[in-house]
């Protein structure tokens, strides 16, 4: 069973037990929460899409952790001019566990 899920704006398959990064949420480390922007579900071969959400369906998942990912170095420049700028980035992510799916 599985299913995709619009989390924090990205869309993403989701199944019980998985593990994964998303964009930084609200909340406490060890606090449940739920999505219900469930767009498609499939169980034992039967798909069940929704137009645009399925209505009653949610998944519940767990978080995990607040962290950083990697820096991303942003160079700019424009050659023979004298124009530099250097610039950095980290995004940061909440990784959160499915607990459940329930349609």
């Amino acid at each position: 069973m599985y299913a995709i899920v619009n989390i924090a704006g990205q869309q993403f398959k989701v199944a019980k037990d998985q593990q994964l990064f998303v964009h930084r949420l609200q909340g406490d480390e060890g606090a449940s929460i739920e999505f219900d922007n469930v767009l498609l579900a499939e169980d034992g071969g039967k798909f069940t899409v929704g137009a645009p959400t399925l209505q009653g369906a949610k998944v519940s998942a767990k978080i995990l952790s607040h962290l950083k990912g990697d820096k991303v170095i942003v160079f700019k420049k424009k050659r023979r001019k004298g124009y530099k700028k250097k610039n950095g980035h980290r995004q940061q992510f909440t990784k959160i566990e499915i607990t459940g799916i329930a349609l």
